[in-house]
């Protein structure tokens, strides 16, 4: 099954510090540490003379839990997050935009300044969605104003919930969307070809969703789909899915301005944004999409948090939780297009 040892050495490597002086495939490879839909790292980078274009890589869609390709975009705005990030840290800031017209591509242009050194920066290696229990403490209401601040993007609405009776009812849509979601064969047969069940698989594809990250054993390539037939089951994970949002100190839910990839670039930069905030504040966080992935629970999401007729893109829980293993990436050559 490979070694625990190994694949946390690969881990370390891709998560090493940016150099000094970085190259353009330095400033991909932080870009790629970005959060993404089943870890399917559905991206291209095209190196530029002072600019790097972030296109969607449509060969790697999930298109039963993901039919629009909403996710693809929020990840793209995430890695074009980490980008700006890091280019400004060592003295290129970067202007993100958005156009349509070249296959959805989130382009990154480059100046010479001075270094802008952030919090977020510094947290971008030691980021990673933290499936498990948390502890249950309290956030203070200093650090959850400064996690709104972090994440504030033009055309982006966050609502953060921490009081017991909306995130009780937000539970419950999360484990509706979860109970809908693994009753539909397609999205099982989807979900588990991302599956990695051993450090071995894990760094042979480079993707996926290591299940040794959420707290499961390591298991033969055999054994892991009957594994999860059997223990992976709508009322299984309905109850880790309950004890995990019982155990956090509260659930954000982000909303862009419209249902566009435009907007969606917007909202994957505003959620990467709270989770490196979170990271440098000491917590962990974590997706809980299902009420945004099951459309018909859309509505009743968006009147939950107060903005009735939205479409809600991202949910989050947040907390102080443990460090786990993290996700496998896909090396930088692998990423990049001429």
């Amino acid at each position: 099954m490979g070694s625990s040892a190994t694949y946390a050495e690969q881990s370390a490597h891709l998560r090493s510090p940016l150099a000094v002086s970085p190259s353009a495939r330095d400033l991909i490879r932080y870009a790629t540490l970005a959060p993404n839909g089943h870890n399917a790292q559905p991206w291209h980078f095209r190196i530029g003379e002072r600019r790097i274009d972030i296109m969607p890589d449509l060969a790697r869609r999930t298109p039963i839990v993901d039919p629009d390709d909403h996710h693809i975009f929020v990840s793209l705005g995430a890695a074009a997050e980490n980008l700006v990030l890091a280019s400004a840290a060592r003295g290129a800031p970067g202007m993100i935009s958005f156009d349509p017209r070249k296959d959805g591509a989130v382009g990154i242009v480059f100046e010479r300044a001075r270094p802008i050194p952030s919090r977020l920066f510094d947290a971008i290696p030691r980021r990673q969605s933290t499936r498990a229990v948390y502890d249950g403490r309290q956030v203070s209401a200093v650090d959850i104003d400064s996690l709104a601040r972090s994440a504030a993007v033009p055309g982006v609405d966050l609502v953060l919930l921490t009081d017991h009776r909306r995130i009780d009812h937000l539970r419950d849509l999360v484990l509706t969307g979860n109970t809908n979601q693994m009753a539909d064969p397609a999205f099982v047969r989807e979900l588990k070809s991302w599956l990695r069940f051993n450090p071995r698989q894990a760094l042979r594809s480079a993707d996926g969703l290591y299940s040794v990250a959420s707290g499961n054993p390591e298991l033969p390539d055999w054994l892991g789909p009957f594994a999860f037939d059997r223990f992976s089951t709508a009322e299984s994970e309905n109850e880790a899915y309950a004890r995990q949002i019982r155990s956090s100190a509260g659930l954000a839910v982000f909303v862009g301005g419209g249902a566009s990839p435009e907007h969606w670039v917007s909202v994957g930069r505003s959620c990467q944004r709270f989770a490196l905030q979170a990271t440098a504040l000491g917590l962990s966080h974590a997706f809980i999409n299902q009420p945004v992935e099951v459309a018909r629970l859309r509505p009743e999401l968006a009147a939950l948090i107060g903005l009735p007729g939205r479409r809600p893109d991202i949910v989050m829980r947040f907390g102080y939780g443990p460090t786990m293993p993290w996700s496998p990436r896909r090396p930088v050559d692998a990423v990049i297009v001429t």
